[in-house]
């Protein structure tokens, strides 16, 4: 291993593996994030997402491949590649018997800001959580969503190039994600890289680019626009109708669907390229179900991840 790579992307992984005793957790992963690029990554619980970022972080060491952090090869020089990263895990929590600007000048010396920039470093991190005139308020006051935009803040005091974000919205509110995504984006917009897992869909469709992951691998890369139009192989259409778990039986027998999955009140059927409509409506009305509606329609980032990644755990098992 070399301890530095000319590679000018701020985050590289190439081939990065992790195995716990016979367990392949991440599985010759591979990827680079550009400046100002928002990398998100989103899949299944234990597919590997956040042993990824915490070997990117040099909280893990690979069992083999390498990570580079700004050129740095974490596994070499871990405590000078954590120099430019912020991170903010899914499971990190504030101190809550401090008060807001007690909890930024804790963190201000964790990560060694120098104290001549220390009190508007604090007031940027405070305005930005929108916790101005509450600075002295305990953290264990505080609503979910201001908890997390604080957090932000900590994670951000000393200005680093490349944030990790692990789960940062789990159990937030919409309205507190949206205003946290628009932080997220304001931080790309200055040049800031950001790698952020979620298993939010609708979040996933903010980022420049997704990597789904599946069982330690990278099942598929690319925008969410390259991602719907290219990774479902099929017509996608969504059908209106009553009785809809007999209408998924129907459907499921029909020659050329692929796939069939309940959307709220609604189907939505994956079929060959193929024009199926009329076979649907057959098969419907031959399981008694009349005047469906019938709609091709373009997928979302749902049905790619059900289509590459749920189905096929599904066959498998």
């Amino acid at each position: 291993m070399s301890g530095e790579t000319p590679v000018r992307s701020p985050v590289v992984a190439h081939d990065l593996t992790k195995r716990f005793g016979s367990f392949v957790a991440v599985d010759h992963v591979s990827f680079g994030v550009k400046r100002g690029e928002i990398m998100g990554f989103i899949g299944p619980n234990g597919a590997g997402k956040s042993t990824i970022i915490r070997m990117l972080c040099g909280l893990l060491r690979p069992s083999d491949g390498e990570a580079f952090i700004a050129g740095i090869n974490v596994a070499i020089r871990p405590e000078e590649a954590r120099q430019n990263i912020g991170y903010m895990s899914q499971k990190f929590s504030l101190y809550g018997d401090l008060s807001v600007v007690e909890n930024l000048r804790f963190f201000g010396g964790i990560y060694r800001v120098p104290q001549n920039e220390l009190a508007e470093r604090i007031r940027y991190a405070v305005d930005m959580a929108g916790l101005g005139g509450r600075e002295t308020d305990l953290v264990s006051s505080l609503a979910g969503g201001w908890k997390q935009r604080l957090a932000l803040g900590c994670a951000i005091l000393h200005r680093p190039p490349i944030l990790f974000l692990d789960e940062p919205t789990s159990g937030v509110d919409p309205i507190s994600r949206r205003r946290f995504w628009d932080l997220i984006h304001d931080l790309a917009a200055q040049g800031v890289t950001v790698i952020v897992t979620t298993h939010y869909m609708d979040e996933a469709e903010y980022c420049d680019r997704i990597a789904m992951i599946d069982r330690g691998r990278v099942v598929a890369q690319g925008s969410p626009t390259e991602l719907k139009r290219t990774q479902l192989g099929g017509n996608l259409y969504q059908i209106d109708c009553d009785a809809v778990g007999r209408a998924i039986r129907a459907l499921s027998h029909t020659e050329g669907v692929r796939d069939v999955a309940a959307f709220g009140n609604t189907l939505h059927v994956l079929v060959d390229g193929e024009e199926r409509e009329v076979a649907m409506r057959r098969a419907l009305a031959a399981d008694g179900i009349e005047n469906a509606r019938i709609s091709l329609i373009e997928p979302g980032l749902e049905d790619v991840f059900v289509n590459l990644v749920a189905r096929p755990a599904v066959a498998a098992r």
